[in-house]
């Protein structure tokens, strides 16, 4: 029967978990701001795509709403929002 007992790495400050690969370095989390970029970024080329050799419009319809989607997320992440922690 396997341990249930977690091999834990000490860093120093605090003991984390062995599997976690950022137990090296001390840093874990997200990138946000870098998702909101890409999100942003995303959206642009979408709206981009617009121009184009199409007859039909429905794919306009689908980029736009994707577009709209995407900057409103980057719109989202971007904008500070009081009474909670900066992540």
């Amino acid at each position: 029967m396997a341990s249930t007992e977690v091999d834990h790495i000490d860093t120093g400050w605090v003991r984390e978990p062995a599997n976690a690969p950022s137990a090296r370095f001390g840093w874990h989390g997200t990138a946000p701001r870098t998702y909101a970029i890409a999100a942003f970024v995303s959206g642009l080329i979408c709206l981009g795509m617009l121009v184009g050799n199409h007859i039909g419009h429905v794919e306009d319809i689908y980029l736009i709403a994707i577009a709209i989607v995407l900057i409103g997320y980057a719109t989202y992440k971007i904008i500070p929002r009081k009474g909670t922690w900066r992540r």
